[in-house]
């Protein structure tokens, strides 16, 4: 019989991707999403019947529970990166990853992935890394087989990252590099990272282990800002803006990020800034699970030519 495998935060943009790598290894797969009309276009991802969206809100353990019954392994990409009104790093990515894990655990279910972030720690000076930590070590408690995979940025079309610097550089005169744009990154594509969820699924190989996933190549975040100002065709000079003005500035995005008005800096990402997210050095990754890293420069031009003035076939003058 075809196993089924629930994934929390299905409808997001890893999500989608990760629905799709799991129906095509032939897994039946349950999306459990807050909001099913997000997620109905999943379906078509798989044959008939093989996807079905289901709704759930992740601070109800009866929805979770109705969400796991019959299951066989366990998906959960629920996570927020800033604080709202109704949302807080404690309530989602603490809480409900303890919730899903251990109602997962009292059915017996030992295939459970999670998906944190390079960075996560219990001891972070970020809320967001530290919420992803103690989200970590609830689900090993409860959970001691589940496997953890923590992803460096990740880019792909629709992307929070490339896609906001690009809209940045278009509207702004300057691009502030914060910290003198040293900050280390890893950028790993996202369908690298729904390949990975795909191979660890079910594999008991991989069963209490950690992956730490990363592109090919290392950036410093200003040659990030560079390079994506060079695709759009828009160059734009750096002004060095120190951490405390960032953080200065960073309270105003605090007070937005209870609006439905994306905040572009929150105090808390200023603190994630003053540290470099890279894979750690021996870690096991990509390459362990047998999948090659793809390069930015494969993907991330495919979908920043709609910032050129003139499109796809603008040529540089």
């Amino acid at each position: 019989m075809t196993q089924v495998v629930t994934v929390f935060g299905g409808s997001g943009f890893v999500g989608k991707h990760v629905v799709r790598a799991l129906a095509r290894q032939g897994w039946r797969v349950r999306v459990a999403v807050r909001r099913p009309t997000h997620a109905y276009d999943l379906r078509l991802q798989g044959d008939v019947g093989q996807i079905q969206v289901v709704r759930c809100d992740v601070k109800r353990e009866s929805d979770i529970a109705r969400a796991l019954d019959g299951v066989d392994a366990v998906v959960n990409l629920v996570g927020i990166m800033y604080q709202g009104l109704s949302q807080s790093f404690e309530s989602v990515n603490r809480q409900a990853s303890d919730a899903v894990a251990r109602l997962a655990a009292a059915r017996g279910i030992r295939s459970f992935v999670q998906v944190s972030a390079v960075g996560a720690a219990t001891n972070a000076s970020s809320s967001y890394y530290a919420s992803k930590g103690r989200a970590e070590e609830a689900v090993k408690k409860a959970i001691p087989e589940a496997v953890v995979l923590r992803p460096s940025v990740i880019f792909g079309p629709q992307d929070s990252f490339f896609t906001n610097l690009a809209m940045q550089i278009k509207t702004l005169p300057v691009m502030p590099a914060v910290g003198g744009g040293h900050t280390k990154f890893q950028p790993v594509y996202v369908a690298d990272v729904a390949a990975a969820v795909a191979r660890t699924v079910g594999n008991t190989k991989a069963f209490g282990q950690t992956y730490e996933l990363g592109g090919p190549e290392v950036f410093e975040f200003r040659d990030l800002i560079r390079y994506t100002a060079q695709e759009i065709m828009c160059p734009r000079p750096l002004v060095y803006l120190p951490f405390a003005a960032a953080s200065f500035i960073g309270l105003f995005g605090n007070l937005l990020s209870v609006t439905p008005i994306t905040p572009p800096l929150t105090s808390d990402q200023v603190l994630m800034l003053q540290k470099d997210n890279m894979v750690a050095k021996g870690a096991k990754g990509l390459k362990d699970l047998g999948i090659a890293a793809t390069a930015i420069e494969s993907i991330v031009p495919t979908y920043l030519w709609r910032f050129r003035k003139n499109g796809q076939f603008a040529v540089a003058a």
